[in-house]
């Protein structure tokens, strides 16, 4: 009822007007209510809530709740309760469902592992033709559904996402499905890295890579994250298959170490975004390669343990590079750089991640910034305790074309961090700015009582801005509170949930989100 209460004060206070003489008169929508609006209306008024807030709603009258169930309110459904809230209890429930509220205008669905059957997968094949979007959850699984009846799959699917169990077999389930999929062309898999223990046990390769790859020839983004038994040779058996692929992810599949990329750059001549954090990458294996044919424009290496003598051959060969996050390499360091920016292979760069490179120095930097900075989209200067505010000021005024924006450390530093001055030269040179993080600690933040005005120019200057990261503090609370007496409530956030990347500027971002 909070609802109805809420709109029905706004419909009185609507309603008031007042005359030059301080009398009062009967606006024109005086008698106008919530209840007054087409259907249309608060058909598009609910399109802006989470389903969880819709069937709230429904609770409201028989006329929200016939709003509430239109079928193009759910068009995109996460079923996963950690995710979206929603919970459905029941098989009978969920095809009752799949049938009366879903539909034709069913685009995308996440299903848990006890949702996942053969009955469901049969009536979202027959009842809802245009899916083209699926996630699969059998990350918690300890033991499948019987598939051994499932005859039917959706059949117009673009993008499949499936989270892999440690120890749970899929091939009976997979096997079913091949001959469905072969439309597929973005393809997640996603691994269990992040619930993985320190304490080495038995690895089991729980899905069948070589037979999948057969069965998905058009895929052009394969994320593969976190997948403790991925290794080269998996890498190999998707570049000999699919010859659109234009993004291949292996972010922490810490088994890759770049055995077959020489293979793959040769076979893919689409590829364009590779990405290898977190991988077990070997310098000798990387400098094989033919990076100076190939058609790479976007590169992740960042946590790899390349040599410097690797990096400077990686990088002054790769002729067209846009994109490189390339942190935590103890390798990266001064004679890198030089020789990046005397290669001139760099002159087409818009992004670059150094987080945590200890080894660059900030005349280095300095050096490359006022070269180039001109160019980024995106910088990254952050975990690097002797970088502070002084290297930020006196390249702001390059940074003239940058959208994203990270600096700072969260390490107690020596030195103290003039944050008005720094807001200041942000407003009034990174007009284009969405993101930007500063991650020191609050106790090195020093700001005066009139920071509310430089706070009031970034607000002002910086209309784009989107998202704005601080270490919780008092700094933060501060900033947070302008922002939302200007009602840009959700602008300000901190570090503890929230964290700025690049990756905003990849090219086939929105292919590789993923829950």
């Amino acid at each position: 009822m909070d609802g109805v209460d809420i709109w029905g004060q706004l419909a009185v206070e609507s309603s008031q007007v007042y005359l030059t003489d301080g009398t009062l008169k009967k606006s024109l929508f005086a008698d106008t209510t919530i209840e007054k609006l087409p259907d249309k209306v608060l058909l598009n008024i609910f399109s802006y809530l989470s389903h969880r807030e819709i069937c709230r709603m429904a609770t409201i009258c028989r006329r929200w709740r016939l709003i509430a169930y239109n079928s193009q309110l759910w068009r995109n459904v996460s079923l996963r309760p950690e995710i979206s809230g929603l919970h459905v209890n029941s098989l009978e429930f969920l095809l009752h469902l799949v049938s009366t509220r879903f539909g034709n205008t069913l685009r995308y669905i996440e299903l848990p592992i006890e949702l996942i059957t053969h009955t469901v997968l049969h009536e979202l094949a027959a009842k809802c033709a245009n899916l083209t979007h699926m996630l699969l959850d059998f990350s918690t699984a300890m033991q499948l559904h019987d598939f051994s009846e499932m005859q039917a799959f959706p059949t117009k699917l673009r993008y499949m996402c499936i989270c892999l169990s440690e120890v749970i077999f899929m091939e009976g389930f997979m096997r079913k499905i091949y001959n469905f999929i072969n439309g597929l062309e973005v393809l997640h898999l996603i691994g269990t890295y992040e619930k993985s223990e320190e304490a080495e046990e038995e690895i089991y390769e729980v899905i069948n890579v070589h037979k999948l790859k057969s069965a998905t020839p058009n895929l052009r983004v394969i994320n593969l994250y976190g997948i403790t038994f991925v290794e080269d040779s998996h890498i190999d058996a998707f570049s000999s298959n699919c010859i659109q692929l234009e993004c291949l992810a292996v972010n922490f599949c810490n088994k890759v170490t770049g055995a077959t990329m020489k293979t793959l750059i040769q076979r893919s001549k689409r590829l364009t975004c590779l990405l290898m954090n977190g991988t077990s990458l070997k310098s000798e294996l990387v400098m094989e390669v033919d990076w100076d044919k190939c058609a790479l424009q976007e590169l992740d290496i960042t946590g790899t343990d390349l040599s410097t003598e690797c990096l400077i051959d990686l990088l002054s060969r790769i002729p067209g590079l846009k994109f490189l996050s390339a942190g935590q390499i103890n390798g990266f360091n001064d004679s890198v750089l030089k020789a990046w920016m005397e290669s001139g292979t760099c002159r087409s760069l818009i992004s670059l991640d150094l987080d945590s490179s200890d080894n660059l120095s900030d005349e280095a930097l300095s050096k490359f910034l006022h070269r180039h900075g001109h160019q980024l989209s995106a910088i990254c200067l952050s975990g690097m305790p002797h970088i502070t505010d002084q290297l930020w000021m006196s390249v702001l005024s390059i940074l003239t074309n940058a959208k994203i924006i990270v600096m700072g450390t969260s390490e107690k530093l020596g030195v103290n961090i003039h944050v008005d001055q720094l807001m200041d030269s942000i407003a009034s040179n990174c007009a284009a700015l969405e993101r930007l993080e500063l991650r020191w600690d609050p106790d090195n933040l020093r700001f005066s009582d009139k920071s509310q005005k430089a706070i009031d120019l970034l607000r002002v200057k910086c209309l784009k801005l989107r998202c704005m990261v601080l270490s919780d503090g008092r700094y933060y609370e501060t900033v947070k509170a302008n922002f939302e007496r200007a009602d840009r409530t959700t602008v300000v956030r901190t570090t503890t949930c929230c964290r700025i990347s690049s990756y905003h500027l990849l090219r086939n971002y929105n292919d590789l989100v993923f829950n």
